[in-house]
């Protein structure tokens, strides 16, 4: 899968006395214009789990991105099928969930096309997932496990600095947060965020009562390092 890189919007033409008749205002508009180039893909998957939880996360982790990061994404997330080919189209893709998780032989083949071609794909555990998730995803790469990724691993260490590794954001069941990933060919395919919840933490403040624009701020930092990572990795 090639990278998406973002351009610019040219204004061009043959006679290039027209460019005086383009009244100034229009004309900065028009050059500084961006034109979005890439989409954030949230994943839809079978097994009668809720994949589309964090309603509010993504759009607000993809302004976060854009503003600090100085990605293009548009604004919105897209909804993508494990088995569709739509998914070759996103740099990045996100999965979700509470409960249960099925790929079915053609999706798990597909995912691992996508993922071997160049793709990423953030699971975030939101609560429950972890004893669906992990037979699901060694349908998709037989031959690997998820490792837990060191506190030192790069990932940590894009714009925002994490000394300690994932961060905790949501208390479940009093355990440390760990990010675990599924290294294909020296290349991280598959990051896995367990006992931390990144998602519910990009929501709107105000979803959690009990999060704070502190805790909310940390989460958008570290989901940004994610994206920063996939997109240069």
């Amino acid at each position: 899968m090639k990278r998406v890189k973002s351009y610019k919007l040219k204004v061009v033409g043959q006679n290039s006395f027209l460019f005086f008749l383009v009244p100034c205002s229009l004309f900065l508009i028009l050059v500084s214009f961006k034109v979005p180039s890439y989409r954030m893909g949230k994943l839809k998957y079978n097994g009668g789990g809720d994949w589309y939880a964090d309603r509010t996360a993504l759009p607000n982790l993809i302004a976060f991105c854009n503003s600090n990061l100085k990605t293009n994404f548009y604004a919105e997330e897209s909804i993508v099928e494990v088995g569709g080919k739509e998914i070759f189209g996103y740099p990045f893709v996100y999965m979700t969930g509470h409960g249960n998780v099925q790929f079915s032989d053609l999706e798990a083949k597909n995912l691992r096309q996508y993922l071997i071609g160049g793709g990423f794909l953030h699971i975030d555990d939101n609560y429950g997932l972890d004893k669906f998730i992990r037979p699901q995803m060694k349908k998709v790469f037989p031959e690997l496990s998820f490792v837990e990724l060191p506190s030192n691993h790069a990932i940590y260490n894009q714009k925002f600095k994490f000394s300690g590794g994932l961060p905790k954001i949501h208390e479940h069941d009093n355990k440390r947060p760990q990010g675990f990933a599924l290294i294909y060919k020296g290349r991280v395919v598959c990051y896995y965020t367990y006992e931390c919840d990144l998602g519910n933490g990009w929501e709107d403040l105000g979803t959690y009562p009990e999060d704070t624009q502190e805790t909310r701020l940390k989460a958008l930092k570290m989901g940004a390092n994610l994206v920063q990572y996939a997109l240069t990795q």
